[in-house]
Order: C-alpha cells, then structure tokens, then sequence
C-alpha cells in the first residue's frame, strides 16, 4: 500500500510565480467523491492518470496513481462527475522541499493551495514566504470537494 502524507495551505501572495522552476496545466475530475475511497482522473499537460484515494487519519492516507493512456484519460473524464477541476501548478523548491503550488480557474479563480508532500508524519519544514493558513484536514479545500459548494 502506498501512503501519501502531505500539508495544505493556502497561499497569500503570488512570489511563488517567480520561484517557480516549471509549471504544467491540470485537468481533473472525480469518477467518486465517496470520502471512503475517491478516484480521479488528471490530465496533466499531454498524459493520463488515474488516481484512487483512501479516507486518511491526518496528513496521511492511503493512495494509488497509475499513469494511463491519454485517450483513456480524455474518455473517462467524460464520465466524471461534474465539476470538472482546471488549474495551473507551480512546482517552487524551498529549502531542499519541493512545493506544488495550484492556481485554480473558472469557478474557482482566485483560490491557491500550497501542498508539501512529506516522506514521515514527524518531518519537519520551512514555510516558503507565500504560504499562508495551514487547511491540512479541512474537507472544504479537498480537491474532491471543490466547486461543489463553491456555487
């Protein structure tokens, strides 16, 4: 089983834009949005991935992200539930920690998430300078979870 623990924060300015060492263009939609077991189809730049989440404790939770043909993606994002997520991410390194920053657009424009990934639930980290209010746990900024009550 593969674990992923992350920390999640909002982002209250644009400096990470200039840190920023490459971005890519992300579409996402959600086949379930069950807490219990979510999964995901992500389109990111020109390749296809499936993704199946676990209900965490924490920072942790079980997850599982497969690579899948492009095409494949294309047609089950059809099928997702609506609303289907767009976003830029911003990859900034901050000392040694690589950060994921999201840009959200559409009906989510103006939203930005910072998330760190992190290999143990006691890793210790610097905050980047942009990095606000932490929302790790907060199920309003699940990604399963936006745009839904955001109408």
């Amino acid at each position: 089983m593969s674990t992923e623990i992350e920390h999640k924060y909002l982002v209250k300015n644009d400096s990470y834009k200039r840190e920023a060492f490459k971005q890519s263009e992300i579409q996402q939609g959600f086949l379930s949005r069950n807490p219990e077991r979510t999964v995901r189809v992500r389109i990111r730049d020109d390749k296809g991935f499936i993704t199946i989440k676990g209900r965490g404790n924490g920072a942790a939770h079980p997850e599982f992200e497969y690579e899948i043909p492009l095409e494949d993606a294309k047609q089950m994002m059809a099928l997702c539930e609506p609303p289907v997520i767009v976003k830029t991410r911003y990859l900034v390194m901050h000392e040694g920690n690589c950060w994921e920053v999201d840009e959200f657009h559409g009906d989510l424009r103006g939203l930005v998430i910072a998330e760190l990934e992190v290999p143990s639930e006691d890793y210790r980290y610097g905050l980047p300078p942009f990095v606000g209010l932490e929302v790790t746990g907060d199920p309003r900024y699940y990604n399963s979870q936006l745009g839904i009550n955001n109408k």
